[in-house]
């Protein structure tokens, strides 16, 4: 992106304090500006303390700031997640969701979510303080480029009416909260109650599911790939073993739930074990998979609950 400087810290509020400055790099106009992505060191704001992790399923809702004057192209600040990332940003006031490049860290307050450039907040068409939902995202490349090159990626599905109502059930007064995934990292800066992190409800699971986008960039599936399937159930990071979708698979199957690719294979790995799924060699790349499943209406089934806990990324792939 032209005139970026490195990615560093953005988004300071009166209440700011001193955060590590995480490993920087020049921004080139290309895909391997968005390799490698940089975590950094925890830091602490108000007594509240942030640990960048990849959380791959991120999307929350809370509100947005104002970043840096000085910060270019439809750019944000974010606390936690890889910089950079990809994040799709919903105004839950419209509906009105675009897409955003998380380049720095911030903001340096506990009450909001987000900062976001001045370009990216007249894009989204909002002002300090509004409630937003924010969710990680794999878009395609050319929509990489577009952010990357300072201009804006096309607008985003508007959200249904229904599944705005829905969002802003679960706003807290203050910080942000996790959606459907209570295992996600918490960065509110209120000490997290079961009804903040609360699955939702029937009702709201079914708008959340109807809702779903599906604008993934898929990738090619190479033939008679190599299956490695991890040892099941495991824990993941310390905490209990997760459920596995109930939905019963068979061996013979032609259809599979496809929850990411990836370039690193411990990442693969890692979200395998957590959905106790399989992983799928394809070329250079990693197939994160459940299943397989004998007809299409189960694998549909099993990706309506992948996209309940959180894994609103995923869609159904035909095996040869």
């Amino acid at each position: 992106m032209t005139g970026l400087g490195a990615i560093g810290l953005g988004a300071c509020a009166s209440t700011a304090q001193t955060a590590p400055a995480p490993a920087t790099r020049s921004i080139e106009n290309g895909p391997a500006a968005d390799y490698p992505i940089v975590l950094g060191d925890p830091f602490t704001i108000d007594g509240v303390t942030y640990t960048p992790v990849d959380t791959l399923n991120y999307d929350q809702v809370g509100y947005v700031t104002g970043d840096d004057p000085g910060a270019m192209g439809v750019t944000g600040a974010h606390r936690t997640l890889p910089l950079p990332s990809y994040v799709e940003v919903t105004a839950l006031d419209t509906g009105r969701t675009i897409l955003v490049r998380l380049e720095r860290r911030g903001p340096m307050t506990n009450d909001r979510l987000l900062a976001l450039s001045s370009a990216a907040l007249t894009q989204l068409g909002v002002r300090e303080g509004a409630p937003i939902r924010m969710r990680r995202v794999n878009p395609p490349e050319e929509h990489r480029a577009d952010l990357r090159a300072g201009r804006e990626a096309p607008l985003r599905m508007d959200t249904p009416t229904g599944l705005l109502e829905v969002l802003k059930r679960r706003l807290p007064a203050r910080g942000s909260a996790p959606l459907g995934d209570p295992r996600q990292t918490q960065v509110s800066g209120v000490v997290p109650t079961p009804g903040t992190i609360a699955t939702l409800d029937s009702d709201e699971e079914a708008a959340v599911t109807a809702a779903a986008p599906d604008d993934v960039n898929e990738q090619p599936v190479a033939p008679a790939p190599e299956v490695l399937r991890p040892q099941l159930p495991m824990a993941v990071d310390g905490g209990p073993a997760r459920a596995p979708v109930m939905v019963p698979t068979d061996p013979d199957g032609r259809f599979a739930v496809q929850l990411g690719a990836f370039a690193i294979r411990g990442n693969a790995d890692r979200l395998a074990r957590e959905v106790q799924g399989y992983v799928e060699i394809s070329g250079s790349l990693a197939l994160v998979r459940v299943g397989p499943f004998a007809t299409r209406g189960q694998a549909e089934q099993a990706l309506a609950k992948l996209r309940e806990r959180g894994y609103s990324d995923a869609l159904i792939r035909f095996i040869d």
